[in-house]
């Protein structure tokens, strides 16, 4: 198997660590995302905004490439921040949460996604369909 790689930040400066990545449909490129929001493309994966910079009320705790052409970060109060195609689903900002949000998953078609907390539980939103969750087992 060969393993090709587009770049990375290793020996650069971060204002934060690294949280997560996803990479693009082709495969052919990736997105590293930081905790305070901030997003690196590499290969043909196309930069189109982040929260770097940007003013958060929690760290950013993963992201999604979306099938529309964009991508969305989530923050571990599960705020969702979406850029290009990506379309807003819904979000659990307002949702009294037992554990923080620590990723997300987008549904192929990209027309919605899932975010998974530290104890398991599961919020779909747009087309993602729930089939259960980890929550007290």
């Amino acid at each position: 198997m060969k393993w090709f790689t587009h770049g990375s930040m290793g020996g650069s400066h971060l204002n934060r660590p690294v949280v997560g990545m996803a990479a693009t449909p082709t495969g052919s490129g990736y997105f590293p995302v930081a905790s305070d929001g901030g997003l690196f493309a590499f290969g043909d994966a196309t930069f189109r905004g982040s929260m770097g910079g940007g003013h958060l009320n929690q760290p950013v705790a993963g992201m999604t490439v979306r099938a529309q052409g964009g991508y969305s970060e989530v923050a571990s109060d599960g705020g969702i921040f979406s850029f290009g195609n990506a379309a807003f689903q819904g979000s659990a900002r307002n949702i009294q949460l037992n554990q923080p949000i620590v990723g997300m998953a987008s549904t192929s078609d990209g027309g919605g996604y899932w975010l998974v907390s530290a104890d398991g539980g599961i919020f779909n939103y747009g087309d993602a369909i729930f089939y259960g969750s980890r929550v007290g087992h």
